[in-house]
């Protein structure tokens, strides 16, 4: 290598992503770094050139998630922060230019470090078939969902729900939180006692419970992740609510469609169903309601919508054949269903408040969690959660609860006038 350092061969590449002055410190194995020396938010450190390989096949957030998922790459200090750096640096879709990508390789062909690119870490997704045939969205969800329903229990609290909560107060705990934010669907969807309640995605049964319990309604639950199966149904025997809640294992294609529901609530699901399946998604549910019927649709947005690019560490660790759908354009396939939209609500902060609650459980039942889904995965969802918990900061991404009934005779909506009265 003579005299020249990995950090100064490297400079052009981290100068690129982090910025000429960043506040986070990295490390090279040579001993060698950049960025700030002096109280860095974060150190950054890369141990050798094999993790070094991984980024440079991988320049984005790929390479540097595989990188951190084999523990080559790692972060001391204010992890939240060393993201902020990244998110606000970085180009929209780590678009790097050809000038620095040169440089960059060059620089690596004169340390030595090329070679054969790596094998991806066994933690990532390894999909087949149709995209978002029945068969290929159950291999999704259970690459998510059948981690461990411990390990989920670590991260998530008692009430094992696993969506944006509601804080109605500044410091009202997550167990609080998520209550309030059934009871805030539960109240948009008008739910009264004997009425049938349809919960598409309902995960380990929160909503089944919540709703059965405070509002008497008659609960089915859908879910196609084993794991969560199981669970639910333990859960909802627990609480004393089996003669009014339900979960079926079962894609919500395939209910039956003679089951009319008063309201049907989808937290969460959303995003898994694919933009170009959206438009018989809504129409699906339109027919499964009453007239007078509600649907809540609780889901994560972006502007324009978004895929999961299967070049992205998200698509691959986290969240296969994952898409986000712009709040406009949901509005506008839900009216092209047949829904009346009468609400829509952003939940943004609220979003990046429970995030940063599941991070801090994380970390603070850290040794447990490792030994139930290994290291490796651990970090997965370490380093997702922090960085969609900054996304939701800066306003990257949000979440909106959109509200829509079917209105019966004359365009009787049966709606409140006003919030006021939900």
């Amino acid at each position: 290598m003579g005299e020249v350092t990995v950090a100064a061969a490297l400079q052009p590449l981290f100068g690129f992503l982090l910025g000429p002055e960043p506040s986070v410190l990295v490390r090279f194995w040579d001993g060698s770094t950049f960025g700030r020396v002096s109280e860095p938010v974060a150190t950054v450190t890369i141990d050798g050139p094999e993790t070094l390989r991984r980024v440079l096949y991988r320049p984005n957030d790929l390479g540097f998630g595989r990188a951190y998922v084999t523990g080559g790459l790692t972060v001391e200090g204010d992890t939240f922060e060393a993201l902020r750096q990244v998110a606000r640096a970085a180009p929209p879709d780590w678009k790097i230019p050809p000038s620095v990508l040169i440089s960059t390789l060059r620089a690596a062909r004169r340390l030595g470090v090329l070679g054969r690119p790596l094998p991806p870490p066994p933690e990532e997704a390894r999909l087949s078939g149709r995209l978002h045939s029945r068969r290929r969205d159950a291999a999704a969800i259970a690459h998510h969902y059948d981690v461990s329903n411990e390990f989920y229990r670590l991260v998530l609290g008692p009430t094992m729900t696993y969506s944006c909560a509601r804080f109605v107060k500044a410091d009202a705990g997550l167990d609080e939180a998520q209550e309030a934010k059934y009871e805030l669907i539960c109240r948009k969807l008008g739910l009264t006692e004997g009425q049938r309640l349809l919960d598409i995605g309902s995960g380990w049964g929160g909503m089944l419970i919540h709703a059965a319990r405070h509002h008497r309604v008659r609960a089915l639950g859908a879910t196609i992740s084993h794991a969560q199966w199981e669970l639910a149904r333990q859960r909802i025997e627990k609480a004393g609510v089996a003669d009014r809640a339900e979960v079926r294992l079962s894609d919500y294609r395939q209910l039956p469609e003679d089951e009319p529901f008063d309201a049907v609530s989808s937290i969460g699901m959303f995003e898994h169903v694919g933009r170009a399946n959206a438009d018989e998604y809504f129409a699906h549910i339109f027919r499964r309601l009453r007239p007078g019927g509600r649907l809540l649709n609780h889901a994560i947005s972006t502007p324009e919508g978004a895929a999961m690019s299967k070049d992205t560490f998200i698509a691959r660790y986290v969240f296969p054949d994952g898409e986000l759908h712009d709040v406009g354009d949901t509005v506008l396939r839900m009216e092209k269903a047949g829904f009346e939209v009468r609400d829509v609500e952003s939940l943004r902060e609220h979003y990046a408040l429970t995030l940063r609650q599941w991070v801090e459980n994380l970390e603070a039942n850290w040794d447990e969690a490792v030994a139930l889904v290994g290291e490796p995965r651990a970090r997965v969802w370490k380093i997702y959660m922090t960085g969609s918990a900054v996304s939701f900061e800066e306003n990257e991404i949000s979440i909106h609860q959109i509200l829509g009934v079917r209105t019966g005779p004359e365009g009787r909506s049966g709606m409140p006038l006003t919030r006021d009265d939900w």
